[in-house]
């Protein structure tokens, strides 16, 4: 038992080594250049041994996928366990702790990004392999907008129209070259005062057909339909 107890630690502590160069080579030179022969030169280990963790760059990226999302909504509960938080607090939480996290990760995404445009790709954010981690954002939206009185139809498409919004947010990012990107953080913050002065006109009965409209919209994209699925529920902390 001890002896494979230590085989496990190290096996783990082989695949973090490998995700680590991984992902410092590719914010260096960007994905396409960084290979698979690089990654495991870098990382000091074995050519095989760096396919037998990870058989791709894809693999690499998708758990580079998953601990972002994972550690933004850590981040996010982390936040809301402040007392009196308005809906306009929280959006700004849940918008401007995905921007720290991916601070310094640019580069990296411009590369991940091109693949929007191709929904099979395994790397696009709009495809079926990256369907979950849409869930767990999504989720964090939902999250947000709990508690607040909503019309049916809006509490299933809001949490899905601030996800598209905040994938838009995340492309200015890109091309943001201002200090610490400030401008995308002050974009941020008027985004979300000007669509929770709206929210207040949208939940009015006379706006239900131009709700309907919009979600028609998201539901031809492929989106809408998302909430109509098990709910990701963010993992909660077990008492102590």
């Amino acid at each position: 038992m001890f002896n494979t107890q230590i085989a496990r630690k190290h096996s783990s502590e082989t695949r973090s080594q490998i995700l680590d160069a991984a992902l410092a080579l590719c914010r260096e030179r960007g994905l396409e250049a960084a290979t698979m022969r690089d990654i495991a030169k870098h990382a000091g280990v074995a050519l095989g041994a760096a396919y037998y963790y990870f058989p791709s760059k894809e693999a690499i990226v998708q758990v580079y996928y998953d601990a972002v999302g994972d550690e933004h909504s850590l981040r996010v509960q982390a936040a809301f366990q402040s007392a009196n938080l308005d809906l306009e607090a929280r959006l700004r939480a849940v918008f401007h702790l995905k921007l720290e996290i991916l601070h310094g990760d640019r580069r990296l995404l411009s590369a991940l990004f091109r693949y929007t445009g191709e929904p099979e790709h395994p790397l696009s954010v709009f495809g079926p392999a990256t369907r979950s981690n849409r869930q767990k954002s999504i989720a964090l939206f939902r999250l947000a907008l709990a508690g607040e009185k909503l019309p049916e139809d809006l509490a299933g498409g809001l949490p899905i129209l601030l996800w598209a919004l905040h994938m838009l947010l995340l492309l200015y990012f890109l091309y943001d070259d201002s200090p610490e990107q400030s401008r995308t953080h002050r974009l941020a913050d008027s985004g979300i005062s000007l669509f929770v002065r709206m929210l207040t006109l949208a939940r009015l009965p006379l706006l239900k057909p131009f709700r309907g409209g919009l979600f028609a919209l998201l539901r031809d994209a492929g989106l809408f339909s998302e909430p109509t699925s098990p709910a990701y529920v963010v993992p909660q902390e077990e008492p102590s």
